[in-house]
């Protein structure tokens, strides 16, 4: 694959990654529970959640449009999925008060934020890269 067709297709992934974050994770949350949702009963966790994930993903809907000018917001993208799939993977198997595991999490949206990170990684480009193709 080469640099235009990386460009174009990392485009894409940032559309799809936007549209999903913007409108998917509120009724993923009510739709798949033990995947997505990490309190039940009433929580101002869910709505707070889905407030953060709708900016990010407006914002990588406006990365799309020229991609190697929001590298640092590509990049944001990346590491903050890293690092919140991370954190939920090992909460996952931690035990609530009522005692509740939240297993269901390593099928639902720990992998998804690790896909999300891996693809946008592989397509970003980064160093000398980055730089010749902003030159």
């Amino acid at each position: 694959m080469n640099e235009a067709q990386r460009l174009a297709a990392l485009r894409i992934v940032l559309i799809v990654v936007g549209l999903i974050a913007l409108f998917a994770f509120g009724p993923l949350m009510i739709l798949w529970p033990s995947g997505w949702a990490w309190h039940s009963g009433h929580s101002d966790y869910p709505l707070m959640m889905v407030g953060i994930y709708a900016t990010l993903g407006v914002f990588l809907l406006r990365a799309s449009r020229d991609p190697l000018k929001h590298l640092s917001l590509i990049w944001f993208t990346v590491w903050s999925s890293v690092v919140h799939g991370a954190i939920m993977a090992v909460q996952s198997f931690g035990v609530e008060m009522d005692g509740a595991r939240h297993l269901g999490h390593l099928a639902g949206d720990v992998p998804a934020l690790f896909i999300v990170a891996a693809v946008l990684a592989v397509l970003t480009p980064r160093g000398d890269k980055a730089r010749a193709l902003l030159a």
